[in-house]
């Protein structure tokens, strides 16, 4: 029996691990968009229940639009080691092809540099130290709503 979910999908799609610390920030910030919306849905439905999936989705949605993630990793910047901190740098920094719809420029590049450390944590299986720092974002973000 597999032990998590990205060795079941290693397993049965017959795929290895990509080295985190060879991809680019943009690679990382593709991967960290997907990962960053599944726990924020898992967290939805966990915490929420049963509602109508259009609610869930509004609440999603508010949660990893860019602006919320450029709040975000302004709550938690000061937690970085220096290792994280470079990853959402490069991510930030990144020179982009596509620009944000509905965000300044300034959002959508910490929200790519967001999206970057999400995605290197995840593919370095530090699942734990992702899942905190993500906690501690919506934490804030709660505390500075309020």
């Amino acid at each position: 029996m597999e032990k998590s979910l990205t060795e079941c999908m290693r397993k049965v799609l017959e795929t290895k691990p990509a080295n985190p610390s060879q991809l680019s920030p943009l690679v990382l910030a593709y991967i960290g968009d997907s990962v960053f919306d599944l726990v924020i849905k898992t967290y939805l439905v966990d915490s929420k229940g049963n509602m109508q999936v259009n609610k869930l989705n509004r609440f999603a949605s508010g949660i990893v639009k860019a602006q919320t993630q450029s709040k975000l990793i302004g709550f938690i910047e000061p937690q970085l080691t220096e290792a994280e901190e470079a990853v959402y740098k490069r991510g930030r920094n990144a020179k982009s092809y596509t620009s944000a719809k509905n965000a300044s420029i300034l959002d959508y590049r910490r929200a790519t540099g967001f999206e970057a450390l999400v995605g290197y944590l995840y593919l370095k299986k530090e699942w734990k130290r992702m899942l905190e720092l993500i906690k501690a974002g919506l934490d804030a973000l709660e505390s500075d709503e309020t």
